[in-house]
């Protein structure tokens, strides 16, 4: 058996390709338009990490989402959580759960599908502004 990737449904694939690509920094690494079934599939991919891909699906007509909390999360490794949230901090992203213990964030998706954020190696030192940051939201 082998993983072939996780599938998440978004309700506007231009602002969720903003998160994940943009301020996430994934990469799209393949896109699917089925006219016939009116649906896209984008997969999105960490930089040499292509082999564990989410699925994003946009179904052209429009749909709601619940709150998603029995999805989950995402989990990716990051080489310096403070300088990963400070960029997601600054391209308008919340962080719901600071890094406060200089090992562990949780953003959210558009879609509101939580992203877990792990410090590689060791914890850092905690530090300000993020060791006083409360949490904002649910994560």
């Amino acid at each position: 058996m082998k993983y072939l990737h996780t599938m998440v449904r978004v309700a506007n694939l231009e602002e969720s390709l903003d998160f994940y690509c943009n301020k996430l920094g994934l990469k799209e690494v393949h896109r699917t338009e089925n006219e016939k079934g009116r649906f896209t599939l984008v997969f999105v991919a960490a930089e040499g990490d292509e082999d564990a891909k989410v699925e994003l699906t946009y179904n052209w007509d429009p749909e709601e989402f619940s709150d998603a909390r029995n999805f989950g999360h995402l989990a990716y490794r990051v080489k310096n959580i403070y300088e990963t949230c400070q960029r997601l901090m600054d391209g308008g992203v919340t962080i719901n759960r600071p890094p406060r213990d200089g090992h562990m964030a949780f953003v959210r998706s558009p879609d509101n599908i939580s992203i877990e954020l792990l410090q590689e190696g060791d914890s850092l030192p905690p530090q300000e502004p993020w060791s006083s940051m409360p949490n904002t939201g649910a994560w």
